[in-house]
């Protein structure tokens, strides 16, 4: 029988948040937030080793040793509380980060700068010293990001098959520190529709944009395992170089958003500063 830590629950739910929040707003990623928050080897182990094994069980009749492999195989204790959390954020936060976009560019995209710099410094942290291959792999990282940020959105249909294929690359923004889910979803013409059919409650998009995310999630995780568990120090210094490269989405919005006046420069310095102070926070405190 399955049996729950409730604070750590809590405390899982409570980072599902952050990240359900992280992922709506294009930009940053739910995989910077769940390092930062130090969930993220927990999760990508735990994905990763999802093999489905447990369904051969079940073919046969056997739901006693079907049981077994499932609660073996799956790690529910982490994924329940996330997922909720993540859910609950997605489907109520919505409507509030569309508003602060549309009516309050400049302070919202200040706040998301302050954050993607404080992650990078806390990814930085991570590294145990500074040599020549982290700076190439973080350089390379860099040039990355700046060529996917730079691309100019496709005009998509919205076909549950296009949907799907969304869902399927938009994930690896939970996997991927450094690459938000949100602009991927720009890029592919999505992202405002997928927007509204959370608003809506459209559920056949909905859940046919989630069976693409876990597809891809399953596949992308073991990659990644694999280059935290074999290559961490380069693997770490290139997500360093993708999300300063990735600064530039926040950068040029708050640029071309702002009137350069001193109360508009003081706000927005503010909400930077609120963002690294957010992330600072949850270092200490999850």
């Amino acid at each position: 029988m399955l049996k729950f830590n409730y604070k750590e629950s809590l405390l899982i739910f409570v980072r599902g948040l952050l990240m359900g929040s992280a992922d709506i707003i294009p930009g940053i990623s739910g995989g910077t937030i769940a390092i930062v928050t130090g969930i993220y080897e927990r999760l990508l182990h735990s994905i990763s080793k999802i093999n489905f094994t447990f369904l051969k069980p079940l073919i046969k009749g056997n739901f006693s040793r079907f049981k077994t492999k499932l609660f073996e195989e799956v790690d529910f204790q982490l994924f329940i509380p996330l997922l909720l959390g993540i859910s609950i954020a997605m489907l109520t936060l919505s409507k509030v980060v569309s508003y602060a976009l549309e009516f309050h560019p400049a302070v919202t995209y200040s706040f998301l700068l302050g954050l993607i710099l404080a992650s990078a410094y806390v990814f930085f942290n991570k590294l145990s010293g500074v040599n020549l291959k982290n700076i190439l792999l973080a350089f390379v990282g860099f040039i990355c990001a700046i060529i996917f940020v730079s691309l100019n959105p496709i005009e998509g249909n919205h076909t549950l098959p296009v949907i799907f294929f969304s869902g399927f690359v938009a994930i690896c923004a939970l996997i991927l520190p450094g690459i938000s889910g949100s602009f991927i979803l720009l890029l592919l013409g999505q992202y405002e529709f997928m927007l509204n059919a959370l608003h809506q409650f459209k559920f056949p998009e909905i859940i046919t944009f989630i069976a693409g995310a876990i597809i891809g999630l399953l596949g992308f995780s073991r990659v990644v395992n694999y280059l935290l568990e074999h290559h961490e120090e380069v693997t770490m210094a290139f997500f360093i170089g993708v999300m300063i490269g990735t600064l530039k989405i926040p950068f040029n919005h708050v640029t071309s958003s702002i009137v350069l006046t001193i109360p508009d420069i003081v706000s927005c310095l503010i909400c930077a500063f609120v963002g690294i102070l957010i992330i600072v926070i949850l270092e200490k405190k999850l």
